[in-house]
């Protein structure tokens, strides 16, 4: 896809991909797409029987991101249901994980999957995507196969000739919430992809059917099924337990599913608002984390909330996450088992957090962030009225005072951190890379004492 004004349209990463020895390409994706139907409502337990239904023809666009050189590929093809709550194409997972891609060497291919995000990439470029159809997205759960479909068919023209040993799927917020009706439908019928990484999703799942098409709605809680054939790792944070009723969806890990619930993480996050786009990698943002930590920005350029917005370590989970499926995948041996999240309910039935005596969650996936910290971080809290402002969670940095009492010199901040990161690397939650970064940002840090 060439033509128009020069560039593709997506929200993504800013810096020059060739800087990091990778090159960007977009192609049109065209063919007949089925909608789907089941003949009894669909359950909680996700173990749907579903058929396809009507049929109607399509063109959208793939974004793909690979390696310069070609002996730097490592097999693996990411491909992202790009995600379309803010009414355009947004890539959240290449940003969360760009790092662990690039350096690993994937491929990475954004699909517009969804009618919201080819309307809006088509308004924004006329000429360059003119071409672009969509019928609606009753029809974007086969849309999201055949694309899965075409990385391996054709290859030799959106990969450059690399040929690919797995392709996984992956989505976040509103993209996992479609996924996971993916996984529990279409993956069984399409077996396309050869593992999911479904980050931050509901309690609920999207609609396998909607208007103008018959509606075949899903039910208020909906599992992962647990005879799915291939690999699902699930990366769920604070805000998608307590606000986005998740907490009633957890289920126990199987031999194909693992369930991961991070402290003091938030649905989205600083890194994902103002700091990942221009990370290039290079571990100065490690530092910059660190120090917003103490500082935390109340929002982003476009909007700004009532109270500072977490700043925690999602990324350097994600980037974990994404090195555990294709591991599983490759090897199949799955990542361990991690705990979950403690809650406690109330007298009045309400759900909450168990905090430590810092204010941070205790259980799941452990930090320095969080067991070494210099604020609470929580995924709830967030007061703000602009849009999403829910979902970001909330930064309370500690006080002089309280940061002399927890740390009385650097030297002990450091220990301290650097013991934290060494457990979470050994854990298999954070990568050794990540880790370096984050040891280096605590020595230069000015904390303790």
């Amino acid at each position: 896809m060439t033509g128009g004004k020069g560039a593709v349209v997506l929200q993504g990463t800013t810096f020059d991909l060739a800087s990091v020895g990778y090159t960007q390409s977009e192609f049109f994706l065209s063919g007949t797409a089925s909608s789907y139907t089941s003949a009894v409502p669909l359950g909680s337990d996700g173990r749907w029987d579903v058929t396809p239904a009507s049929t109607a023809p399509y063109t959208t666009r793939l974004v793909m991101n690979r390696p310069l050189n070609p002996t730097r590929f490592n097999g693996t093809v990411v491909v992202e249901w790009l995600n379309v709550s803010a009414g355009l194409d947004v890539s959240p997972e290449w940003i969360y994980t760009h790092n662990e891609l690039i350096r690993e060497g994937y491929a990475w291919i954004g699909v517009s999957a969804q009618a919201t995000g080819v309307a809006a990439t088509k308004a924004a470029d006329p000429v360059r995507y003119a071409a672009l159809s969509h019928p609606g997205d009753s029809y974007s759960y086969d849309i999201f196969s055949q694309a899965g479909q075409a990385v391996r068919d054709s290859a030799a023209t959106i990969l450059g000739g690399l040929h690919p040993r797995a392709v996984l799927a992956e989505g976040e917020s509103q993209s996992a919430f479609r996924l996971t009706t993916y996984i529990d439908a279409v993956q069984p019928l399409a077996h396309a992809y050869d593992g999911f990484l479904v980050h931050s999703r509901a309690g609920f799942a999207a609609a396998l059917s909607q208007a103008p098409q018959a509606d075949v709605p899903t039910p208020s809680v909906v599992q992962f099924r647990t005879d799915t054939d291939v690999p699902v790792l699930t990366v769920q944070t604070e805000t998608d337990l307590m606000l986005l009723g998740y907490l009633t969806a957890r289920q126990p890990d199987t031999t194909r599913l693992r369930f991961w619930e991070v402290a003091g993480t938030a649905h989205a996050d600083d890194y994902v608002a103002n700091v990942g786009a221009a990370d290039t990698g290079d571990g100065a943002v490690a530092a910059g984390e660190l120090d917003a930590m103490l500082d935390p920005p109340t929002g982003t350029p476009g909007f700004s909330c009532a109270a500072p917005i977490n700043t925690g370590p999602a990324h350097y989970v994600m980037d974990a996450a994404q090195h555990a499926l294709r591991s599983w995948v490759l090897t199949g041996i799955p990542p361990a088992k991690t705990p979950q999240l403690q809650v406690t309910t109330g007298s009045d039935g309400t759900p909450a957090f168990v905090l430590d005596a810092n204010g941070n969650a205790t259980g799941g996936i452990r930090t320095p962030a969080v067991d070494a910290p210099v604020a609470a971080l929580s995924g709830l809290g967030q007061t703000g009225s602009a849009q999403f402002c829910f979902l970001f969670g909330t930064t309370t940095p500690f006080t002089s005072a309280r940061l002399a009492a927890l740390y009385p010199t650097h030297a002990e901040f450091v220990r301290q951190w650097a013991t934290r990161t060494a457990a979470a690397v050994a854990a298999g939650t954070i990568r050794p890379a990540d880790a370096a970064d984050l040891v280096e940002a605590a020595v230069r840090s000015d904390i303790g004492g």
